[in-house]
């Protein structure tokens, strides 16, 4: 039977990171630029078990993603580029069978080596299918300022592999930082173009109009702003220099380029087994029949924890907030949960800490990823002597939690 798909040749866009970068707020940057006559699609792989990122992009829509013409299909459990091809393949599959888009992003997750996923996109058979557009990657200075990440083989990896960089969250870096910046990127790949994002309006940059150093400044911004969104959104149109190349490589040898695709995924450790979907009602199917549902485990040098609580739980806001930040060196924390101040969407990581009030959902989900072995250094402190030991504090009390007796601290909060 003849595949209608690779005749499709639909625009596809990787936005990588690491984890916590900002890529949600990327991808709405460039959602937001979408006309409204025009089809799009997400796929969004999450290393956690409980899909939670489709929901935090919904509820940052103004309108209901049916009538703006965008498609979320989520794939949590696991890298969608570590064990197999067939997640990946499935996934894309469905996409452009089910919803015909007229343009594909893909976010893979922050802790996957991006090169996994270009190899992947590099095979023969999705060279007619995919027309692979510039890999954008976003990368956070407040990340980047500290030794950890600097020296961390995964956040190196997403600026390697990268066409454009977006970088965000730089406001503390002072001139000379923001060189040592681009001199360290350049090292990883000189050929990657850097944007720099746009900082964003202040509320009280909005309000005191009638003031005219006030109104000018609020000009000033909104026409960087402006630039910043219409450079990012070229950038969509743009072919991959990356992808390019890695395809000519997979033609040539297309056993050889398999095989790398193989050795990459066994050098990282091994990811959980099950794939799965939101928009089909199959995710979760397990958790689904018997919530609330909690899961644990670790990966790579992360510890991951989600939990799925049924509608009518309500957390106490202020206890709950207090007790996901009292967590043990923890890296990313996000979720939709129904509290006492309503319906709430977290998303916080060591620089941000943003919460909203969404529609109510079919139930809350929670999910943490805590780090072994480090520490958030927020004042990026690269002394030795004073890493060492907080270090080794953060290492023994995430290896030490007690899932059990956080289950109970959890449900403690329930009013």
């Amino acid at each position: 039977m003849k595949n209608p798909i690779i005749f499709q040749n639909i625009p596809c866009t990787l936005v990588t990171g690491f984890l916590g970068a900002g890529k949600t707020t990327v991808i709405n940057q460039l959602l937001a630029t979408k006309s409204d006559d025009e089809r799009w699609a997400l796929l969004i792989n999450e290393f956690g078990r409980i899909g939670i990122d489709g929901a935090l992009l919904a509820s940052s829509q103004d309108n209901d993603l049916e009538q703006k013409n965008i498609a979320i299909r989520e794939v949590s459990g696991g890298c969608i580029c570590c064990t197999s091809q067939l997640p990946l393949q499935i996934a894309i599959s469905r996409l452009l069978s089910e919803h015909h888009p007229q343009r594909l992003l893909i976010e893979p997750t922050g802790l996957a080596h991006p090169r996994e996923l270009i190899l992947q996109l590099s095979a023969p058979h999705w060279q007619t299918a995919l027309k692979m557009n510039a890999v954008i990657t976003v990368l956070s200075g407040e990340q980047w300022q500290q030794i950890r990440y600097r020296d961390h083989d995964g956040f190196q990896a997403h600026v390697h592999d990268a066409d454009v960089l977006i970088i965000n969250r730089y406001v503390q870096l002072d001139t000379n930082e923001k060189q040592a910046l681009v001199e360290w990127i350049t090292k990883l790949n000189s050929q990657v173009k850097i944007i720099w994002a746009a900082s964003g309006l202040m509320a009280s940059e909005t309000t005191a109009s009638s003031d005219v150093h006030s109104s000018d400044k609020f000009v000033a911004n909104k026409l960087v702003a402006d630039a910043y969104s219409s450079t990012l959104n070229d950038q969509l149109n743009k072919p991959s220099s990356i992808i390019s190349n890695q395809r000519k490589i997979s033609i040539a040898h297309p056993q050889k380029s398999m095989i790398g695709v193989q050795s990459q995924a066994n050098s990282l450790a091994a990811a959980p087994s099950s794939s799965s979907s939101t928009d089909d009602g199959a995710a979760q199917s397990s958790a689904d029949s018997d919530l609330p549902y909690r899961y644990h485990e670790e990966q790579q040098d992360f510890q991951l924890a989600g939990w799925r609580l049924p509608a009518h739980y309500i957390l106490n806001a202020d206890d709950l907030q207090n007790w996901l930040l009292a967590l043990p060196n923890w890296q990313r924390i996000k979720g939709v949960v129904h509290t006492s101040d309503g319906w709430m969407k977290i998303n916080f990581n060591p620089g941000s800490l943003t919460t909203r009030t969404i529609d109510p959902q079919t139930d809350s989900r929670l999910e943490i990823i805590l780090q072994l072995g480090n520490t958030v250094d927020t004042n990026a402190v690269d002394k030795a002597t004073e890493k060492s030991e907080t270090e080794n504090d953060a290492k023994a009390s995430s290896a030490l939690i007690d899932w059990e007796e956080c289950d109970r601290e959890l449900m403690a909060l329930v009013i």
